[in-house]
């Protein structure tokens, strides 16, 4: 007796890759605890912290060193000048086929990053929305300029709180798009995205997430943003002040390199432009906390003994049989 075909096409698919995730607040111990998990496992990692992509952009992005890319290799980190922007769509793209290059070498695949919105979307797939508007998109690029970023994300709060709720009020690309999709659609991006809710799935995944207690955490980002400085943060940004990249707009509105380009543009004290950068970055932290413990999937590692905990988790998730 013959199988019906979709029953036969089902049976004979390949197993999908198992991927697994690494997720937190910025400052929390994500690089150092991913290097342990893929050199003890034989993974290697893909990249989902939104300001890795770029190059020039080391200090400031807490990039892993040099010697930490030699000892497990790394994808998607240096793969863009500053000014090319990677949006989430083109992430998930690379992404699909670094894993898909990953899992044909027989290694496993580990992705690590606090940007969520790239991690939900290449777990879950995305909301692709309508074609882009080059005359919406020009036309909020002269508000930007002419009343500021905060005007716009101020009409962003009047037409979709939810989004902007999530949306960083100096993330030109995600508040123009966000905007676009409401003008173009008449509807709230956030309703679009409820509506697709991630439910494309591509790979069997599992989630964990790290998180020292607040205190802890926040001693870590002002201790990393002084270890940053004392590298030569201030330099780096210099350089890219140099290479022609303007203050306000990316890669020079990221957290800490705002602060520095004021202090280098006269503006703001030295000291002033790191206590500045020091609370930005508790206030990303905050948001990105608020973000991933919304997640459903995602589990919490024990912030006592984290490494150990990962290790476990993902040593009988890679080990687990497909289901049948």
């Amino acid at each position: 007796m013959s199988m019906p075909a979709a029953v036969e096409s089902e049976a004979s698919a390949p197993p999908r890759i198992r991927v697994g995730f690494i997720v937190g607040p910025t400052g929390a111990g994500k690089t150092a605890l991913a290097l342990e998990v893929a050199q003890r496992l034989g993974a290697e990692i893909v990249n989902a912290d939104s300001r890795q992509f770029y190059r020039a952009m080391d200090l400031g992005t807490a990039k892993p060193t040099p010697a930490e890319r030699a000892r497990v290799a790394h994808h998607l980190i240096d793969i863009r000048a500053p000014d090319a922007p990677l949006d989430v769509a083109a992430f998930v793209a690379l992404a699909q086929a670094a894993i898909a290059q990953i899992a044909a070498r027989d290694r496993r695949v580990l992705v690590v990053g606090g940007s969520g919105l790239y991690v939900r979307a290449l777990r879950g797939g995305i909301f692709r929305g309508p074609a882009a508007s080059a005359e919406i998109r020009a036309r909020l690029a002269r508000e930007a300029a002419e009343h500021g970023l905060e005007h716009l994300h101020a009409r962003l709060r009047e037409v979709d709180t939810e989004a902007a709720a999530r949306i960083g009020h100096n993330d030109l690309y995600r508040i123009t798009r966000a905007l676009e999709v409401f003008e173009l659609t008449g509807e709230p991006i956030s309703a679009h995205q409820a509506r697709h809710a991630f439910s494309a799935r591509e790979y069997e995944s599992l989630t964990v997430g790290i998180s020292p207690e607040r205190e802890k955490l926040y001693h870590a980002i002002d201790r990393r943003f002084d270890a940053m400085i004392a590298a030569g943060f201030v330099a780096e940004v210099r350089e890219l002040l140099a290479a022609g990249y303007a203050p306000g707009r990316p890669p020079l509105a990221t957290i800490g390199y705002r602060q520095i380009a004021r202090h280098l543009a006269g503006e703001l004290s030295l000291a002033d432009s790191v206590a500045l950068a020091k609370r930005e970055s508790r206030r990303l932290a905050k948001r990105q906390l608020t973000w991933f413990r919304a997640d459903s999937e995602l589990i919490w590692l024990d912030p006592a003994r984290p490494t150990e905990h990962a290790l476990g988790l993902f040593a009988e998730f890679f080990a687990r049989r497909q289901p049948a």
